[in-house]
């Protein structure tokens, strides 16, 4: 019994020296982990205020901050493993880490999947930090791109956060890609009008809007003969932003309206003429017969 209990004891104390012996290694550890946290928001601000300097896309220069902010972190916390745990080696943590990157791989394959995609987006950087966008159902201006999603303000004032990888793999139509946009803009004349006059009122008439480009030029088009009218198309070119386009595009009716009026150009609207008659006093629709008999 006695050599049981001294058995015991001698377990414990060798417990309690080795908990001792690693307590240091420990408080180095936890004090290299508190060391990369502020290493890492230190080199954040860094990039943060260096890399405008050396790249000109905003994109990029999240991606940078990002990537460097990881980086800092992942040498931190690979130090502070190897002080803990003194026997395990550099080797055995990357081993350990193409193990356990299998098994997380698939817990999260849709946090990695937006990963890799927010990644891709910001090298080839198809749209840009205030860039109006329509993908899928929504449309606004681009506020954010981050590594896992990217935030968008509709034109209605609500915040929209949408996964990168639907980016990625959607459609992504880039209203502000370019430097100008053209409006196509439909008008109906009577069928009495001349066709050569209606077109050249309705051209001088664009292009003394405030907000319609010189350059491309106006154009007039006539599309096709209407039920009530000969259709016209207007195609004029603006800013690329949702605001001047939807100002311009006012301006540009109510400078069609105005010429049209001057010019004493009819605007038709649909006309349906109904015709009555009394039946009684048609018999067509009678079987043969019944008129035999009548008659």
């Amino acid at each position: 019994m006695n050599a049981l209990v001294q058995e015991i004891q001698s377990s414990l104390l060798s417990l309690v020296g080795s908990a001792i012996q690693v307590i240091p290694a420990l408080i180095l550890a936890i004090i290299v982990l508190l060391i990369t946290r502020f290493a890492a928001n230190f080199v954040r601000q860094f990039l943060n205020s260096t890399a405008p300097r050396f790249v000109r896309s905003t994109s990029l220069q999240v991606l940078l901050i990002h990537t460097g902010y990881v980086l800092t972190w992942a040498g931190g916390v690979i130090i502070a493993c190897v002080i803990a745990f003194p026997d395990l080696r550099l080797g055995d943590i990357i081993g350990l880490l193409g193990l356990s990157s299998v098994a997380i791989g698939f817990a999260f394959q849709d946090i990695f999947k937006n990963f890799l995609a927010g990644i891709l987006l910001l090298l080839q950087e198809p749209f840009q930090i205030g860039d109006q966008i329509v993908v899928e159902d929504y449309e606004g201006t681009i506020e954010n791109i981050s590594i896992r999603s990217t935030q968008m303000l509709t034109y209605h004032g609500e915040r929209v956060v949408i996964p990168n990888s639907i980016l990625f793999t959607s459609p992504v139509q880039v209203k502000t890609a370019e430097s100008h946009r053209r409006t196509d803009l439909a008008i109906g004349v009577d069928y009495n009008t001349p066709l050569p006059m209606a077109v050249e009122t309705l051209l001088n008439a664009t292009k003394t809007v405030e907000g319609v480009l010189s350059e491309p030029e106006v154009e007039v088009d006539v599309v096709g003969f209407g039920d009530s009218s000969i259709d016209l198309m207007v195609r004029y070119w603006t800013f690329p932003e949702r605001k001047q386009v939807r100002r311009v595009t006012t301006q540009v009716m109510i400078a069609l309206k105005q010429a049209c009026d001057e010019a004493d150009i009819n605007i038709p609207y649909p006309i349906r003429t109904l015709y009555f008659f009394n039946q009684e006093s048609y018999n067509d629709h009678y079987p043969a017969a019944a008129n035999s008999q009548t008659n």
